[in-house]
């Protein structure tokens, strides 16, 4: 069984991203599992991953407009290629109002 976690972090701030809204999307679009960043910034999925390609949400527009922050992204929206023989993946997403960058951590 391969299993999925996140961890956003705001870049700009140099702290967590709490309360994030995240969608965790299958291989064939559909939305397996939603869930908000803790205190930490973190989320961890309980759905069990196959080998395809599947993608996480995330809603930092909404995220940034509730903080009365300006930003260029309505949602960054990661894909991913999951090989099902893997034990976990950790995907992590460094944000900023007018730029990202995702990563596979440990």
């Amino acid at each position: 069984m391969t299993t999925c976690s996140t961890h956003v972090l705001d870049a700009a701030a140099g702290r967590p991203a709490v309360g994030v809204d995240v969608s965790l999307l299958g291989p064939d679009g559909t939305v397996l599992e939603t869930g908000r960043t803790d205190d930490d910034g973190r989320l961890r999925w309980t759905t069990a991953l196959h080998t395809g390609t599947y993608a996480l949400r995330f809603a930092t527009g909404a995220w940034f407009a509730a903080a009365g922050v300006p930003t260029v992204h309505a949602a960054v929206h990661l894909e991913v290629l999951v090989d099902g023989d893997q034990e976990h993946y950790h995907l992590a997403l460094l944000l900023s109002p007018f730029a990202y960058t995702a990563y596979r951590g440990s």
